[in-house]
């Protein structure tokens, strides 16, 4: 029989090997930590000091980017629960969907929040499917280049589904609503993000006769935010951005997808962004950073998906 040698000990790879192996390590865990962060749902609360004196506080539910699909029972089980809030007023700033059986299940999802009242804009995702992109892209510079050469999603049928549930549609429109007594006036606008906005139709300033004044938008798009805190919206609520989607640790973002500061990428703030409340020409801003992901890029990094009760209470209040 013969007998084969074996060699004491085998050659050890090269540094390059071990650094490139190092960073496809490192990109897998990355990997797979930023699609367990995509379902780790999160509620942020914050007050907005924007009512008139003696006025009860206004619980509003922001949501925004959800990019439902069918199967994703996770999201739809999370929504459900948000119905459990003391919600007064629900704000849905777009891009509601991302399949073409969508509809039905976030109807489902979310439930007794239609029979709040409510307000809505849709986005691009709520217009067109999702296609496959290479990702990194969202990172780059945008180029200006939208992508509406594949097949509309059912967004008639969404929108007149939460008209038919009594939720004021503000794509470049205004409206009114009371709620728990308080005169609400809003405007809105269609999406930015593929300039459908039509600044025109919401040109008028700011009722003065309401009691609070509130605008929406899907894409924070600075020249909607100007137009609004110039003619006199006391807060700005929108979505898109998904709060940077892939952050640094800490959750600094790296991009917005549009030409919003990322220091603003999510939260509340104001614009422009060193003003001041009481300043002219100035509002609140509140960008919600989104439940969802493109479901071809179904990863979120320090930054989690979220929803956002906003209390709007008096201006007096703002600091109790």
């Amino acid at each position: 029989m013969r007998l084969t040698s074996i060699p004491a000990s085998l050659p050890r790879p090269s540094a390059p090997l071990l650094a490139a192996l190092g960073v496809s390590l490192a990109g897998a865990a990355a990997l797979a930590g930023g699609m367990v962060e995509a379902q780790r749902y999160v509620l942020r609360r914050y007050r907005v000091p924007v009512l008139p004196a003696g006025a009860d506080p206004i619980k509003v539910l922001h949501l925004s980017d959800i990019h439902l699909t069918p199967g994703q029972t996770r999201k739809r089980d999370w929504l459900t629960r948000l119905s459990a809030l003391p919600v007064d007023l629900v704000v849905n700033t777009g891009d509601n969907l991302a399949h073409q059986r969508s509809v039905g299940p976030l109807v489902e999802a979310l439930g007794p929040l239609l029979d709040a009242p409510g307000v809505f804009v849709l986005g691009s995702n709520d217009y067109y499917e999702p296609r496959v992109r290479n990702p990194f892209r969202y990172l780059l510079p945008d180029d200006g280049k939208r992508h509406t050469d594949v097949p509309e999603l059912p967004w008639r049928h969404l929108s007149a589904t939460f008209r038919g549930r009594g939720w004021l549609d503000l794509t470049n429109a205004t409206g009114r609503l009371t709620v728990k007594g308080t005169d609400l006036a809003f405007a809105g606008v269609d999406d930015p993000h593929l300039a459908y906005d039509d600044l025109d139709a919401v040109d008028a300033p700011a009722p003065a006769d309401a009691d609070v004044r509130l605008a929406v938008a899907h894409a924070p798009y600075l020249r909607v935010l100007d137009h609004f805190a110039g003619r006199g919206w006391d807060a700005v609520l929108a979505g898109h951005t998904h709060g940077g989607q892939v952050c640094l640790p800490g959750g600094r973002a790296l991009t917005t997808n549009c030409d919003l500061d990322t220091a603003r990428a999510r939260g509340l703030h104001r614009h422009p962004a060193d003003s001041r409340p009481g300043d002219a020409r100035s509002s609140w801003l509140h960008v919600c950073g989104g439940l969802g992901t493109s479901p071809f890029a179904q990863v979120r990094v320090a930054c989690r998906p979220e929803a956002a009760l906003l209390t709007l209470v008096p201006s007096t209040d703002a600091s109790s």
